[in-house]
């Protein structure tokens, strides 16, 4: 298969998906609120997150992501074990993280557990993995943020090395050499899927295309469309590798209620609590209800809304990115238990089915 030469990036990022439609959810784990907004333990929450992926896998959900974190907010730090769980009790929803922070962790014990995962639910994991835009895990793990591009690149060329399955010879800076080592467990049918997430770099996309990785695209602010040239790049690259084409996913934020205005009302005071909380620390700005209105509107980052709203809006973003995957970043710190069960039931038997209709 190959690509179509363009001079415009917006036609080429605009053109058909070479790939299956792929509609999943994320979460980061965020702790929830019982019936008088106290919130519950990290153990519940997480006891909770994995009824989440078990009816998220009923329902017909194509994929079930967690995100790493390290804060009291977002407790999921071991998020490979809770996918564990889940796949116990599931039969066909893909599995896997979104993200994981490999420039802070050990490329070896990753692939170690993800494999093993893969293993445990007989091929069903994935693993999207990502420099940090949340930067805990760098000091609790005792590494330098000066380090923070190349510890990513590094870690990146080793995991591309061990997935290829063979014994692995390597060194670098930031780990010990590897001499000819066996890596286990081995994969029993061939390399899981490998994801880049992106939320701006176009060295990463470039890295994506250079390791033969897919990309996915973390866009959780501003307009969905100036990430279509990073669609247009990637598949550039790929071509320039002498690599085939590969899928490109979205993921965003977002919350499913039974109408527009009762999804803002759940919404957006949560979302304008956790932002503000990490707006310091991650360089965002503090919404405001106009900001929240922009975003949650058609040229905005959040889908907000009935089933119909958010289905209309996944429909019409994804021909734009040039993707064909799209993972609906669920949850927000403070709501439900219950609302996020509705709208994991909304997502999965109305949205879904919708997007396929309107993409048809």
């Amino acid at each position: 298969m190959t690509t179509t030469q363009t001079d415009n990036p917006a036609a080429a990022a605009a053109e058909p998906a070479r790939f299956p439609l792929v509609l999943g959810l994320d979460t980061f784990g965020d702790v929830t609120h019982d019936e008088h907004d106290r919130p519950l333990s990290h153990a519940q929450t997480i006891r909770d997150l994995v009824d989440q992926g078990v009816l998220a896998d009923q329902l017909g959900v194509d994929f079930f992501g967690i995100g790493e974190h390290h804060t009291s907010d977002f407790p999921l730090s071991a998020g490979d074990v809770v996918l564990s769980a889940i796949a116990a009790r599931t039969s066909r929803i893909h599995l896997g993280s979104a993200v994981t922070v490999l420039s802070s962790d050990d490329p070896v014990r990753v692939f170690q557990r993800y494999s093993t995962l893969n293993a445990v639910s007989s091929g069903r994991a994935e693993v999207v993995l990502g420099r940090g835009s949340s930067i805990e895990s760098f000091p609790l793990f005792g590494y330098d943020l000066a380090d923070y591009e190349e510890l990513f690149e590094e870690k990146s060329q080793l995991f591309a090395e061990l997935l290829n399955g063979k014994p692995v010879t390597w060194h670098g800076n930031f780990r010990p050499s590897l001499h000819d080592q066996d890596v286990v467990p081995h994969l029993e049918s061939g390399p899981f899927p490998v994801w880049i997430g992106v939320g701006g770099s176009p060295q990463s996309v470039i890295r994506a295309a250079r390791y033969g990785f897919n990309l996915m695209l973390a866009i959780i602010g501003g307009s969905p469309a100036r990430f279509a040239p990073f669609s247009q790049l990637f598949q550039q690259a790929l071509q320039r590798f002498g690599r085939a084409p590969l899928p490109v996913g979205v993921h965003g934020p977002g919350h499913v209620a039974g109408t527009d205005e009762q999804a803002r009302e759940e919404f957006w005071p949560r979302y304008r609590d956790v932002i503000a909380s990490v707006a310091e620390t991650r360089g965002f700005a503090i919404p405001t209800e106009e900001s929240f209105r922009y975003e949650i509107g058609p040229r905005g980052a959040l889908y907000v809304g009935s089933p119909e709203t958010v289905a209309q809006k996944i429909a019409a973003n994804l021909p734009l990115l040039g993707a064909n995957r799209f993972d609906l970043k669920y949850g927000m710190g403070g709501l439900s238990h219950d609302a996020l069960m509705t709208n994991i039931e909304l997502y999965g038997t109305k949205v879904i089915p919708r997007v396929r209709e309107l993409l048809a």
